[in-house]
């Protein structure tokens, strides 16, 4: 029996090996652990972080829903004041719903392309 975590690293070495961070479009990748939410902008050519954003950073007390939409609209003003407009999203091997979907929906509302 194949246990979530195994699904969720099966998929994402499927998706990694399609999706590459360019200079010009840098992934945006998300990491969602069971209490925080993560995005990075990431060049992978050279290996460096050009962006990120976390929910380590938001005080308020609100529902994981709204901390990832938060993040999503701060990981885009990050990422605009890095002179990035477009990206190529990673999802990371979750799957496309509930607070990946509302983080990816506010970095697009803030402004970034994917």
């Amino acid at each position: 029996m194949i246990t979530k975590n195994e699904r969720r690293l099966k998929i994402k070495a499927r998706v990694r090996g399609k999706i590459s961070g360019t200079a010009e479009c840098p992934r945006l990748t998300v990491f969602r652990s069971n209490k925080q939410i993560y995005a990075q902008v990431v060049d992978d050519l050279t290996g460096r972080t050009l962006a990120s954003a976390s929910s380590l950073k938001i005080e308020e007390k609100l529902p994981k829903k709204e901390i990832a939409s938060k993040v999503g609209e701060m990981i885009a003003q990050n990422a605009r004041e890095a002179g990035i407009e477009t990206v190529a999203f990673d999802r990371n091997g979750y799957l496309y719903h509930g607070r990946i979907k509302e983080l990816a929906d506010a970095a697009r509302k803030g402004g970034l392309k994917f």
